[in-house]
């Protein structure tokens, strides 16, 4: 398309292959001049890709069939079936190998390197639009994109059921497409005004941090630049711990920040929170104004269906899994999402499946019978782990045991432990050592999980999904213990996501079954967004409650909250 990234490209032309090693290209709308090479009449077109489309004794095959699928909606053209996906075939299979981008693939299964559209377009000032590429260019690239395409399918949807992921795909990842090209399609409203006023907003309170930070510092200096605030840190201020990079500067991350902050740093402190306005002023406050689409009114994020080692979906232009959850810029943020005159916004949010999804895969008796008894799991844990007696819990003992059992989830350490809840590592280690005892299935869980990494190179969710973690074995103990960390948790994020995924499949036909005119609109991490009219709004959360609650059938119920307003925050 003439667009790549966008959501109005307009569709250039078409690669095709019947056989391998013979692809073609069909030019459509390229903007040509009187000696560049003839086009097939746009309508003399229509009429055989239409065809082409529609029968149903050709198997049509993509890669990335949601980008090709809207690229033809919007020009016009019919409906397509049957299909197949090559980048979902691989990552049905491969999450977390390797990246599944058409041209990592080709080099990983057929050892081919691939030209790229820069090829075609050129770089930099004198870059073209595609449309304005010579056919001859966009021919070789269309031609080989097609060929490839065809010879991928042929080695990976056999494979598909040799790794018994083939059940994953056809009715979970291939049936997701249409449903997330038309919430790409429908978008979000945000509201401009609003977004603006946030924008100033963060901009004061950025001032305000920044006014503290010279102050301490004793001197102005550009709080931006990771150069300057390392030389006021570790030269001028003498703080404890400088360390400097290959490029001789020194390391000011937020790893660094966090551990001076806690040992006393206000300055660190500040700069955290000024970090972390100016991160979400520029990604959101004033990037979504940009995003707004001058044809709809809405912004319309990008889904990405084979980015994560999970199986989660992720998105882009805005990334909507980087929004804060529990802070109040977070909530600010989701205050300027909006629903449509006359509607309201449903947040539906599966309540701790993670922790649910390892009371199941674990088999953990005592954590089993809470959730099925709907107790507070937390506050069951502090009584179990630390006993105190339910009628004795404390808000601090409940605190401590939460911050454990997410932490196990991701393997945390007595040291992450330490650091969250500001005790000494050697406390931290007490209350692991202690939670283990208490629930030694999830110890088991764990080296067993570990042990099928080092022995398969990855792990299953408890729907069969394959995350790879290839670092299992690295000869380097940091990147071991992370790879470690990663296969503990892939299966419960995993499991998680395909949870989600098996839901959102099934609740458009579910609303519209029943009459109701409800549209989802957004997926972040285990929650959903729909918009809904008013009259319909609390009968229509109920439904998918209802939908999501019955997505899979754990040894634990799964519970769905939702929530309703007239925008994001309000809802969730």
């Amino acid at each position: 398309t003439d667009d790549p990234a966008g959501l109005h490209g307009n569709l250039v032309g078409l690669g095709l292959a019947a056989k391998p090693g013979q692809g073609v290209y069909l030019p459509l709308k390229h903007h040509t001049t009187l000696d560049a090479t003839p086009q097939i009449a746009w309508a003399d077109a229509v009429a055989e890709l239409d065809a082409l489309f529609a029968d149903v004794s050709v198997l049509k095959i993509f890669h990335d069939a949601k980008f090709g699928l809207e690229a033809i909606a919007r020009a016009g053209l019919g409906a397509v079936a049957p299909l197949d996906d090559v980048m979902l075939i691989s990552y049905a299979q491969d999450a977390g190998n390797f990246g599944h981008d058409i041209a990592t693939l080709a080099r990983v299964h057929l050892s081919h390197t691939m030209k790229t559209p820069d090829d075609v377009t050129g770089t930099g000032r004198n870059r073209l639009n595609f449309a304005e590429a010579p056919v001859e260019k966009a021919a070789e690239l269309g031609g080989e994109a097609a060929d490839v395409s065809l010879r991928l399918w042929g080695q990976l949807k056999p494979a598909l059921r040799v790794h018994k992921s083939l059940a994953l795909y056809e009715l979970l990842e291939k049936k997701l497409i249409p449903v997330l090209a038309e919430m790409e399609a429908h978008g979000v409203l945000v509201d401009r005004a609003d977004l603006s006023a946030m924008s100033v907003e963060f901009e004061r309170r950025m001032g305000e941090f920044e006014m503290q930070i010279h102050k301490l510092a004793g001197h102005e200096f550009n709080v931006g630049s990771p150069k300057q605030l390392g030389e006021v840190l570790f030269e001028e201020m003498k703080l404890p711990g400088g360390k400097k990079g290959k490029n001789g500067a020194w390391g000011t991350d937020s790893s660094v920040l966090e551990g001076l902050a806690e040992q006393g740093a206000e300055i660190a402190a500040r700069v955290t929170d000024w970090r972390q306005l100016s991160k979400l002023k520029s990604t959101y406050a004033d990037a979504l104004v940009g995003q707004i689409d001058a044809r709809t009114g809405r912004v319309h994020t990008n889904f990405q269906m084979a980015a994560t080692t999970t199986g989660r979906i992720s998105s882009t232009d805005p990334n909507l899994q980087n929004i804060p959850i529990r802070t109040e810029e977070g909530g600010r943020i989701r205050r300027a999402f909006i629903a449509a005159p006359g509607h309201c916004l449903i947040s539906a949010d599966y309540s701790q499946i993670e922790l649910r999804l390892l009371a199941h895969v674990a088999d953990i008796p005592a954590l089993k019978e809470s959730f099925a008894n709907a107790e507070d799991i937390h506050a069951r844990t502090a009584s179990e782990v630390f006993s105190v007696p339910m009628a004795q819990m404390d808000g601090a003992t409940r605190r401590r045991a939460k911050a454990i059992n997410f932490g196990i989830i991701y393997g945390i350490s007595a040291f992450g432990l330490a650091r969250q809840l500001g005790i000494s590592a050697g406390e931290a280690k007490i209350y692991i050592d202690a939670y283990f005892k208490r629930y030694p299935e999830i110890r088991a869980y764990m080296d067993a999980t570990k042990e099928q990494a080092r022995t398969d190179g990855f792990v299953l969710t408890p729907f069969g999904r394959r995350c790879w973690v290839p670092r299992i074995k690295d000869k380097i103990p940091a990147l071991r213990a992370y790879a470690e960390r990663q296969a503990i948790n892939a299966p419960l994020q995993g499991g998680a996501a395909d949870i989600i995924k098996r839901a959102m499949v099934k609740l458009p036909k579910a609303l519209k079954d029943a009459g109701f005119k409800a549209k989802l609109l957004l997926q972040v991490h285990d929650e959903l967004l729909f918009e809904a009219p008013d009259a319909e709004v609390e009968q229509a959360a109920a439904l998918v409650r209802e939908v999501m609650q019955g997505a899979a059938v754990l040894s634990v119920p799964l519970v769905v909250e939702t929530g309703v307003g007239k925008n994001w925050g309000k809802a969730h």
